[in-house]
């Protein structure tokens, strides 16, 4: 069976992606396919969260084994966990956390269950927008660089040389002196 998982971000509005994978894969091919199409890095800390229909975390799934972890957590590893021990009803929902640093995730959905239909590979069925940024860092500097270079362009173009004083019609403008 092949499962349609749509995942979408809260911070951009206009991204979107339709994924369809197995039933029978393993939560690290959906992982490395959601870094692979947003040009991410992996991280250690890189998880999936089953979530409840109001988003509460029941479940995680971790990349690596993790101090993090009590005794009393059950330990699931995208390498060993297959999206069927957690994902079989229409509807369901997870988040997949791809920036840990600044704790900011993805939202996922099973949106269709598609019976009679195998993936050989996971794929990105549809896409829709561009992703945000991995890191809250690389977008503040992003920020800083582009708010560093309309500076520059405002400094250039509105410097007060460049012009004499007899070329403007202080008239035109009823400015009285």
């Amino acid at each position: 069976m092949t499962l349609k998982l749509t995942l979408f971000s809260q911070e951009k509005e206009d991204f979107v992606r339709e994924i369809l994978i197995d039933s029978d894969a393993k939560f690290f091919e959906l992982h490395k396919l959601i870094l692979d199409d947003c040009n991410y890095d992996e991280h250690q800390k890189q998880c999936f969260l089953i979530c409840d229909d109001d988003w509460r975390v029941k479940q995680r799934i971790s990349l690596h084994d993790s101090e993090e972890m009590g005794y009393d957590q059950d330990l699931n590893l995208m390498s060993d966990t297959s999206i069927s021990d957690f994902l079989e009803e229409e509807g369901q929902r997870l988040a997949y956390v791809f920036d840990p640093e600044g704790k900011r995730f993805f939202l996922m959905e099973l949106t269709e269950n598609v019976f009679g239909r195998t993936e050989k590979k996971a794929i990105v069925n549809r896409r829709h927008g561009l992703p945000p940024m991995q890191s809250l860092v690389e977008e503040e500097e992003q920020q800083e660089d582009s708010t560093e270079k309309q500076e520059e362009i405002e400094e250039g173009f509105y410097g007060d040389e460049g012009y004499e004083e007899e070329e403007l019609d202080l008239e035109g403008y009823e400015i009285d002196e």
